[in-house]
């Protein structure tokens, strides 16, 4: 028997996930089959079965990736000197600015609600992503970044579904302002998750030139 090499069958398992990715990006969950995943891959389907074996699996497989990526961006997140400046950016990239993920995020709540294996998949992802940001609240909140007063778990299904609706929103206005919608998004976000006193300096009023709050420059 062949003996395996387990880094070239990680590699090869990861240009067959972007090959789906891509098929899926284009062609959404149900429209894209696995011929179609094995022509943007390069291979047969005899060879597909080695590393996958249904377009299933292959779902899952980047689900799992996705939940690696994340777990990792939350790190990251609170590893920055200001964790909601650094969410923000985070959702901003991941989000407003990244097609495939607006894409794929709303072809599979289509896909969720219509068949039920695919539903049981993506609410397997929902609690996965549910309770790592409920454990980065809690982090955040211990850390006395994050307003100590919010329940993590209720906290955390409004941001999913804050950051679903940021997903959503450049595919409904193509000529969105993602800037202007940026800013809008951190003044939200500092009101909602910011402790007391970080909501309370955010609300001032602020000198344009100094960008001090005005109280401060009457005084100066």
């Amino acid at each position: 028997m062949r003996k395996v090499d387990p880094v070239k069958h990680e590699r090869k398992r990861g240009e067959i996930l972007g090959a789906a990715i891509r098929c899926f990006t284009r062609d959404g969950f149900r429209g894209a089959s696995t011929t179609d995943i094995c022509t943007e891959a390069g291979i047969s389907p005899g060879h597909l079965y080695h590393y996958f074996p249904s377009k299933v699996a292959i779902i899952e497989a980047m689900i799992d990736m996705g939940l690696a990526r994340t777990a990792k961006h939350f790190e990251k997140i609170l590893a920055a000197p200001d964790v909601i400046e650094a969410l923000l950016t985070d959702i901003e990239e991941t989000s407003l600015r990244f097609r495939p993920a607006q894409i794929l995020n709303l072809d599979a709540l289509a896909e969720a609600g219509r068949n039920p294996e695919f539903a049981k998949i993506f609410e397997r992802h929902t609690e996965a992503v549910r309770c790592m940001w409920s454990d980065f609240l809690r982090r955040a909140q211990s850390q006395g970044r994050v307003d100590a007063g919010l329940d993590p778990d209720a906290t955390a299904n409004l941001l999913i579904a804050i950051i679903d609706g940021s997903r959503a929103m450049p595919i409904r206005n193509p000529k969105l302002d993602i800037k202007q919608s940026a800013a809008h998004l951190k003044t939200m976000l500092v009101r909602f998750l910011g402790p007391p006193a970080a909501q309370s300096a955010a609300s001032k009023p602020r000198n344009q030139r100094t960008g001090l709050p005005l109280t401060l420059v009457r005084k100066r």
